[in-house]
């Protein structure tokens, strides 16, 4: 996940099957999240850069990170569709179908997976409109779950993000409707634990 691959960027192919977070996130809803959305995000990235070659070098993460060092008419589409890929390209790597045991690290952390659970659930909810809810690492190391509105990702604060939970409409939409609660529910049983504490050895 997030090699060094710079503008123009490419629509990366999912992990996995459409069908296979079923029954907790849709195929039809795979497929258009992820081959639509994502894919809009990337194209508007790249219309972005286009007049700039000399930002077409830098990463993905190079550009969310060095945000106020780019010209200032570049910095709004590259926060908004810059982070729409970021935060996609994270939500789709770190899901995988259900079966994987809660991470031990992130268990310590917050007192258990309930805990989490509740904390994450009430970030999401709480996002008013919009957005996404994260588990991140502060400057210090420490685990914290924050929600951040539309496609602002946390390494534009200096948080280094850990996990995404998705809560525009168009990721539940389909299945769920207008129930934000069950989408979340659903959610808790597809996260690729593997990865993300893959991701925590990494980052720490």
């Amino acid at each position: 996940m997030f090699s060094k691959e710079t503008y123009p960027f490419r629509l990366p192919e999912l992990p996995y099957a459409y069908h296979a977070l079923e029954p907790f996130i849709d195929q039809r809803t795979m497929y258009f999240h992820h081959d639509k959305h994502l894919k809009t995000y990337i194209d508007n990235l790249n219309k972005a850069l286009e007049a700039y070659p000399e930002y077409q070098t830098w990463t993905l993460e190079e550009l969310l990170t060095r945000l106020p060092e780019l010209p200032e008419e570049l910095r709004t589409p590259v926060r908004n569709n810059g982070g729409g890929v970021y935060n996609h390209e994270m939500y789709f790597h770190l899901m995988a179908p259900a079966g994987q045991p809660f991470s031990t690290e992130v268990a310590e952390a917050f007192g258990g997976e309930d805990n989490w659970n509740r904390q994450m659930k009430a970030a999401a909810l709480g996002q008013f409109g919009s957005g996404f809810a994260w588990l991140v690492l502060d400057t210090t190391g420490a685990l914290k779950i924050i929600a951040l509105p539309n496609q602002d990702n946390p390494l534009t604060i200096g948080l280094q993000p850990i996990l995404p939970l998705d809560v525009w409409e168009h990721a539940y939409y389909l299945k769920h409707q207008n129930l934000r609660s069950d989408y979340i529910d659903d959610w808790f049983h597809v996260i690729n634990w593997n990865a993300v504490e893959q991701r925590l050895n990494d980052t720490l």
